[in-house]
């Protein structure tokens, strides 16, 4: 192959290439052939070498020894040569290479030209590769163009202002004036740059969003356009007019509404009419109610506008697009703790979706059936959670068992805890590990009652152990005995306690008294206030503690090593039978 080939003969020879081998043998000559010219002086075919070397670089061939070519191609007087210079410098060129600080003062030179093909191929360049150097020395060039009056310079100029916020957030101020006065600008392209630089500005520097919410009502005319306007060939896309400018104004509406009760009333009527009004049977509408779903959920909406959000979400759940399924899914798994009622209604359609063949999907659905499993429908959920886990993927067939046992919460029967307790007693060598991770749990949630009870029995039990803090199987964990006092203490005083659970903290209590030292005084504290409570079988108990402690301290722990296993296990028999009342 010639030289001297154009860039279409070059392509054609290298796709005729039967094998990578003689591949890799054209290019190679033809780089050897492109180098050798760039050596020249003066060569007329600069660009027309450069474009070739850029095909080979699209390839993933090394072009690196063109990236001097692009800088003095980008200080070329031509447009044509500029072009295929700015072009090579996006793509030969980051910011991390010293040859990309030479085209800074091209392209602050380019920026005052007067060709608005010129000053955007200096725009689209910063955009790309621009580094923090160049942002911080080209920034006033940006933000005087972003008041020029040319929406075709104003458009990407505002581009490039997102890049410069992006790699240098405390320069935002510069542009936030011009931001502002962008949204009053009819032209889309504008109209869509100014929409990103102000969400890039708010979401940089939180200070910002008090000023853009003063906004909401101008951005909320722009929606309301978009979504009552005629059909405009232009912008429309499968008959939503400009969808991409309204998924980045529910965005930012989203964010300004965030935590504000003004701006999200303001949003409000805007957001249940995009809901309504817009047509789902189509990838463009399914993008724009997506947003205005996320939006609705995040700012502080109505009742009704969030139930409407999760029917939209339901209906995404029975479109064909496994996709939409998914993320449909995925977005009513973020909200089924705050709106359990309303994505309940929509119980039927989620526990279908088990059946998908695809496995992200299946995956989902269950993580959200286990999310909706409650006391009112226990039964059928778990007749069709059973269901699925007798069919289901071997990969998704632990977490299935695992979710259906949890979901079961602490509804176990009462024999649970006694038989429970008698394997921890069996097994000798688990003692250190059981009280360190039972407490671990007492301490972070005591929801589970069945599993509170057995933790204040180990630490009562095997309290020694635990405050000594040498465990072999799990990271050790300094406990004083303060910090068991303490947490025994809350199982007595919280509201979440059954009387049995508080009945076995304060054995547990009783049973530490013969295991600690600086804090039996604290103990009997304890006791004696329980001496009249209110609840009878808890009553009881302390009084008969409290003899213990009077009466008959010499006999202690005899006792409790003895009396407190009858009492745990529900026996008739009472403390005060041995005491000798």
């Amino acid at each position: 192959m010639s030289p001297s080939v154009c860039l279409q003969e070059m392509i054609r020879v290298i796709r005729g290439a039967r094998t990578q081998g003689e591949e890799r043998g054209v290019i190679q000559r033809e780089c050897a052939a492109i180098r050798a010219q760039f050596r020249q002086a003066d060569s007329g075919g600069r660009s027309h070498n450069l474009a070739k070397l850029l095909y080979v670089h699209m390839l993933g061939y090394p072009a690196h020894f063109g990236q001097m070519e692009c800088v003095r191609l980008i200080a070329s007087s031509k447009y044509s040569e500029k072009r295929i210079g700015y072009l090579g410098a996006m793509m030969l060129l980051d910011e991390k290479q010293d040859a990309s600080l030479l085209i800074t003062n091209s392209i602050k030179n380019d920026l005052s030209h007067s060709s608005q093909h010129v000053q955007s191929l200096a725009l689209c360049t910063l955009a790309c590769m621009g580094s923090a150097e160049m942002c911080r020395d080209l920034a006033p060039e940006i933000e005087r163009l972003l008041k020029a009056s040319n929406s075709y310079i104003k458009k990407k100029a505002a581009l490039c202002a997102v890049h410069i916020v992006r790699k240098i957030p405390e320069l935002g101020e510069m542009f936030t004036p011009s931001a502002h006065s962008l949204l009053s600008e009819k032209n889309h392209g504008v109209l869509h740059g100014a929409v990103i630089l102000i969400t890039e500005l708010c979401e940089r520097n939180p200070d910002n969003l008090k000023q853009f919410r003063k906004s909401v009502p101008e951005l909320v005319q722009i929606m309301k356009n978009l979504v009552t306007s005629g059909y405009s060939p232009e912008h429309n896309v499968a008959g939503i007019s400009d969808p991409f400018l309204q998924v980045r104004i529910l965005r930012l509406l989203r964010i300004l509404g965030r935590n504000n009760d003004a701006a999200s009333d303001a949003m409000n009527d805007l957001l249940a009419q995009v809901a309504t009004n817009t047509d789902s049977s189509k990838t463009a509408g399914s993008a724009v109610l997506y947003e205005t779903v996320l939006t609705i959920m995040d700012i502080r909406s109505e009742s009704g506008l969030r139930v409407l959000a999760v029917n939209i979400l339901g209906r995404f759940l029975l479109n064909n697009d496994r996709n939409i399924r998914y993320i449909s899914m995925t977005s009513l798994q973020k909200i089924v703790q705050t709106d359990h009622t309303a994505v309940q209604r929509h119980r039927g359609t989620i526990v279908d979706c088990l059946k998908d063949q695809d496995a992200s999907v299946k995956r989902r659905a269950l993580e959200l059936s286990l999310a909706l499993v409650s006391a009112a429908n226990i039964r059928s959920m778990m007749k069709e959670l059973l269901l699925f886990l007798s069919t289901c993927p071997p990969e998704l067939r632990s977490h299935a068992a695992s979710g259906i046992f949890n979901a079961a919460g602490g509804d176990v029967r009462d024999e649970t805890v006694p038989n429970l307790i008698q394997l921890i007693t069996a097994a000798s060598e688990l003692h250190c590990y059981t009280v360190h991770k039972l407490y671990r749990a007492l301490i972070s949630d005591i929801v589970q009652q069945s599993l509170v009870q057995v933790a204040c029995w180990c630490i009562g039990e095997y309290g020694d152990l635990l405050l000594k803090g040498e465990c072999e199987e799990i990271t050790p964990m300094q406990v004083t005995e303060d910090d068991v006092l303490d947490a025994l203490e809350t199982v007595l005083q919280s509201h979440m306690s059954t009387p049995t659970s508080r009945g076995f903290a304060l054995t547990a209590i009783m049973k530490l008294s013969t295991r600690i030292t600086n804090n039996v005084d604290r103990i009997r504290s304890v006791v004696s206030i329980y001496g009249s409570c209110i609840d009878v079988e808890l009553q009881q108990r302390a009084v008969e503690y409290n003899a213990l402690f009077k009466k008959y301290d010499h006999m202690r722990y005899f006792t409790m090593s003895y009396c407190t296993v009858i009492l745990e296990f529900g026996c008739r028999s009472r403390l005060s039978l041995v005491l000798g009342y």
